[in-house]
């Protein structure tokens, strides 16, 4: 008997339903930008999973780019925003530029990176909440876990800013429980007829994500709906084409 090439996708389907992670009914929040979503594996980033954030360099400039990547990502959430941070220097306009109403956000304050995972923590399994947000130098493997665990059970996007620690070193070069791990660079703006700077562009680089392969690309900031876009002189181009392939991290 002969089955249909059909009928076989068909059962695969299941098959992965049943036996797999379950992503085919994960909850994710697409960043409706296609050369995005399209080389994403779940075509967004998963609204009960961890991920992880930095800057391409230890600059200010790099560091507020992976920021207001975080809050953009938070802005498109519904319900509060619970933001761990261990010193206050979150910039409550520009958070807003990126579309996230500062309204929304409640601050803790933590002593020490412990305190701020167990903040984390304890927001995700709060189940109210639109996102979680920490931003931490250095976290073991099984602190990672915790927070995926903690994010699957909730329902709750988890958003770590990792920074890095003195010395220097590459804050996304410890292995991780994170479904996605990303990096992002400050990049020249989008050139403008008049005087003055056109909108903010940035480098970003998905550098390991679960089911799925690093890319690069070059996007623009995002809007006050917290959406990014293409620049006008790569809409119609695939951006970095001529980079090599980026190496997965962790």
């Amino acid at each position: 008997m002969t089955v249909q090439p059909s009928t076989i996708a068909e059962l695969r389907a299941k098959l992965r339903a049943i036996e797999g992670d379950g992503q085919c009914s994960r909850p994710v929040l697409p960043f409706a930008l296609d050369a995005v979503d399209g080389r994403l594996a779940d075509g967004g980033v998963r609204l009960d999973a961890l991920h992880e954030v930095a800057g391409e360099g230890a600059g200010w400039g790099d560091d507020a780019a992976a920021v207001l990547f975080m809050a953009a990502i938070a802005a498109r959430t519904g319900g509060p925003i619970l933001w761990a941070v261990r010193s206050r220097d979150l910039f409550a306009p520009g958070l807003y530029q990126a579309g996230l109403d500062p309204k929304r956000v409640l601050y803790a304050e933590a002593r020490d990176d412990a305190e701020l995972l167990a903040l984390m923590e304890e927001g995700l399994r709060h189940r109210g909440l639109g996102a979680v947000i920490g931003e931490a130098k250095r976290v073991a493997m099984a602190s990672t876990r915790r927070l995926q665990l903690a994010a699957e059970g909730g329902g709750t996007i988890a958003l770590l800013l990792k920074r890095a620690a003195r010395g220097g070193g590459d804050p996304l070069g410890i292995p991780s429980a994170a479904v996605t791990r990303w990096r992002v660079a400050s990049a020249p703006s989008v050139p403008v007829p008049w005087d003055g700077l056109g909108r903010a562009c940035w480098r970003l680089a998905c550098v390991r994500q679960r089911g799925g392969d690093p890319f690069e690309l070059q996007v623009e900031a995002p809007d006050e709906t917290g959406r990014l876009a293409l620049p006008a002189g790569l809409v119609d181009r695939p951006a970095a084409a001529d980079r090599a392939p980026l190496r997965a991290v962790g």
